[in-house]
């Protein structure tokens, strides 16, 4: 007899939950986009700060729309709203960009390899941008 698979959606569809594993979902789709454009970059022959904010920036560009639209679910409508929200979204990932370009470069200093310093910088940069995401950018208004 041919056992089915019965995956418990429960925590899913409580709203409180959706936000916290889509956020984690795409927030690795984001890390994946940073870390390969980085990787690929600084492979490439690219100096490691200019690689470090390309690929940061082009990681912003993407968390933006998987942020506002299946994560936090924004109801920015019309360009002076959404330009509101985007414009919230970049400063506060300005902000997060410098962390994680000082924490790369703090980390190189201290001796770790630079893809090692990027990736633990990852976590911090994680947490800080789930809260500023949550209670500054994408509040229902």
């Amino acid at each position: 007899m041919k056992k089915s698979l019965n995956i418990n959606f429960a925590y899913y569809k409580n709203p409180k939950y959706k936000t916290i594993i889509n956020y984690i979902f795409f927030g690795v789709c984001t890390t994946l986009v940073n870390l390969v454009a980085y990787y690929i970059l600084t492979r490439s022959g690219m100096e490691r700060a200019v690689a470090n904010f390309i690929s940061i920036a082009l990681s912003i560009l993407f968390a933006y729309v998987v942020n506002a639209r299946y994560v936090f679910n924004s109801k920015a409508y019309g360009f002076k709203k959404i330009f509101y929200e985007l414009s919230k979204f970049f400063t506060s990932r300005l902000f997060t960009m410098a962390v994680e370009i000082l924490g790369v470069e703090l980390l190189v200093w201290i001796g770790f390899q630079d893809f090692i310093g990027k990736i633990i910088t990852q976590f911090i940069v994680i947490v800080v941008n789930y809260l500023i995401s949550k209670f500054i950018v994408f509040i229902k208004s």
